[in-house]
């Protein structure tokens, strides 16, 4: 991995159950969500103490990030006076890294080994969690998946990242670039 930056871990949330997922109607689930530390990462299963915690093997979500500037984006967008990082129901928020360049790639955070899976498409419950006109606000903005390929222990703090891909930070709040298929 030839290419370094310096970034943040601001928050990691884990919660044991689903409050949204699979949800269609009604209020959320009852499930705490805890704001941690640090939490233990188990390669291919997911991070110790969360709901998508082995979930299936393979399975592309066993971790999410958000960046924290795209809350900050949001809530200047929709003229809020304050987000609560919770609401967006990803797990690590990051500081100072382009999520979207991310996707589909390999990376190394604070040591540990990842694949970015893919967008996290926000969902409707968006307009629940963040507030109303959160799902459209965030649109191609939702962070990535990704799957543990190494353990170890991830923590709030100073974070290096070490990628093959060059981190373009000036486009850290840009909505996700779309693949179209040739016509």
């Amino acid at each position: 991995m030839s290419f370094t930056t310096t970034a943040k871990i601001r928050h990691i949330f884990v919660s044991p159950g689903h409050n949204y997922w699979g949800k269609r109607y009604g209020k959320p689930g009852p499930n705490p969500t805890h704001d941690l530390a640090e939490v233990d990462l188990h390669a291919n299963m997911g991070i110790v103490g969360d709901r998508f915690y082995n979930r299936k093997p393979d399975y592309n979500g066993q971790i999410t990030f958000f960046a924290a500037e795209v809350l900050d984006y949001v809530q200047d967008a929709m003229e809020l006076d304050a987000l609560d990082p919770m609401g967006v129901r990803r797990n690590v928020i990051t500081e100072g890294l382009n999520l979207n360049q991310l996707m589909h790639t390999r990376f190394t955070l604070q040591g540990i080994e990842f694949e970015g899976t893919g967008h996290c498409t926000p969902c409707k419950w968006m307009n629940v969690g963040v507030a109303e006109g959160g799902h459209k606000a965030l649109k191609g903005r939702g962070g990535i998946r990704a799957r543990i390929l190494t353990n170890g222990v991830l923590r709030v703090g100073d974070a290096v990242l070490e990628t093959d891909v060059e981190q373009d930070p000036t486009g850290i709040t840009d909505i996700r670039p779309i693949r179209r298929l040739p016509k």
